[in-house]
């Protein structure tokens, strides 16, 4: 298995990213502010740490012997593990959190400590995901499980004329399969297309790696209450599973309604692997933000809001969204060239789920133009 070979068309509109790189290195400069975090971001990360390992302890401590407080507090673990994924490890994994490395890397293994992988999840999400944004075949966040359909290049069974009603179930076992198979399958397969050489490890060291990470995660937020807790092992199965689906649903109603949406296209490479289009101007294709004006939900989200910006200049740490999105738009705007974006979350959440709908019900007929 090889190594994805898809090419963009760097000459087309290079004005126009030479002028966006240009503004936005000039915002950090003429502002004296580094683009990486700061005092807001370490108090966002004490937060979200706290918010999955406090109710926890909490837990153990005490220990908790009414079943609606054990439930309540793995409940709160899961937006706690949401806001870990969203506002920290995403962050750090993308070397934005900190100019320092180690810092990155440590934060980044957040993610192994809440039953993930960061190795695995910076292949498909910093290397395949925001290489190939929305390109069947490549990118793997456009690519589920046969059940689900998310692009119109994917073969359409009957089953799909009802993703839009049960695709939020599949979306709340999302983390249910990072700490199963999908990490270890995963794993195998970057191996053998060649995209795990920076590990500069053998393919048995990896996955025995990442098989005492799982049995770390199970033993510490599944095996310890039950042993711990005096309510029988059955509720605390339940409150783990519900856990992990909060996470899991939080996480896909940030992401997916980012590229799955009617506004947005699905380019396909030609016989000669490549994109007829920039690289940067296909991020604007395909990216949607949404709920620019609220601000307490940007903040719980790590501004993955504002995912366009996040696309164009994913190792910026995402605390200035905001601000470079005024950049991003204007220059957007004045080179001719889409900015797609949602009044408000709810809106984008339906405009997704009508994508969903569309995808069930039609193969091309009533989708984005196709290029």
């Amino acid at each position: 298995m090889n190594r994805p070979v898809v090419k963009f068309a760097k000459e087309l509109d290079k004005d126009f990213v030479s002028v966006l790189k240009s503004r936005v290195r000039n915002y950090f400069e003429e502002n004296n502010i580094s683009r990486f975090g700061n005092g807001p971001m370490y108090f966002k990360t004490v937060f979200m740490v706290s918010l999955y390992f406090v109710p926890f302890l909490f837990m153990l401590l005490l220990p908790v012997s009414v079943v609606w407080q054990a439930i309540l507090l793995f409940a709160l673990m899961g937006l706690g593990k949401a806001g870990i994924g969203l506002s920290v490890m995403h962050d750090a994994n993308h070397g934005a959190y900190s100019n320092n490395k180690t810092i990155n890397k440590l934060l980044g293994m957040l993610l192994d400590l809440v039953g993930g992988s960061a190795l695995t999840w910076k292949v498909q999400h910093n290397v395949l995901h925001h290489s190939f944004t929305n390109i069947d075949g490549m990118d793997e966040d456009i690519a589920p499980p046969k059940l689900l359909r998310f692009s119109p290049h994917q073969k359409r069974y009957p089953i799909h004329r009802l993703q839009h009603f049960y695709a939020w179930f599949f979306y709340g076992l999302m983390t249910f399969a990072w700490i199963t198979v999908k990490d270890f399958r995963q794993l195998i397969k970057y191996h053998q297309m060649g995209l795990t050489k920076a590990q500069k490890k053998s393919l048995t060291r990896m996955v025995i790696e990442l098989l005492i990470g799982k049995v770390v995660y199970y033993a510490y937020a599944l095996v310890l209450p039950m042993v711990v807790l005096p309510v029988a092992w059955y509720y605390v199965l339940l409150g783990f599973g519900l856990m992990h689906f909060i996470a899991g649903l939080l996480l896909a109603a940030i992401f997916q309604p980012a590229h799955v949406m009617p506004t947005t296209e699905y380019p396909l490479p030609n016989e000669d692997g490549k994109i007829e289009n920039n690289w940067a101007i296909h991020q604007l294709l395909t990216t949607t933000n949404f709920a620019p004006g609220s601000r307490l939900f940007s903040w719980f989200v790590g501004g993955l809001n504002y995912q366009i910006e996040h696309h164009l200049f994913p190792t910026i740490c995402h605390i200035h969204y905001k601000k470079i999105s005024k950049i991003v738009e204007e220059t957007a705007k004045e080179y001719g060239l889409p900015y797609h974006t949602q009044k408000t979350f709810a809106g984008a959440i339906r405009q997704h789920t009508i994508m969903l709908r569309d995808l069930g019900r039609y193969d091309f007929e009533g989708m984005p133009a196709i290029h």
